[in-house]
């Protein structure tokens, strides 16, 4: 099973996401800002506040998540 063994928000809302095989992607999370549950992780400060669970991400203070397989699908190779 694919997880995330770290993750680190970068500029311009991407994240560079390392998984548990040493694959390192970037993922760009601009496309799920347009939907109202994303919305307030247009903040920049809200954006960085992303927590890793292994087999998905979290911005709990707005109880918005995304799991390691839709990382790993949206993402492009580093």
């Amino acid at each position: 099973m694919r997880t995330i063994t770290k993750i680190k928000p970068l500029s311009d809302f991407k994240l560079e996401c390392i998984f548990n095989d040493g694959t390192i992607k970037i993922a760009d999370i601009k496309p799920f800002l347009k939907t109202e549950v994303f919305r307030p992780l247009i903040n920049p400060i809200a954006f960085a506040k992303v927590i890793n669970h292994s087999h998905f991400v979290e911005w709990a203070d707005y109880e918005v998540d995304l799991s390691a397989d839709t990382l790993w699908h949206i993402s492009a190779k580093a």
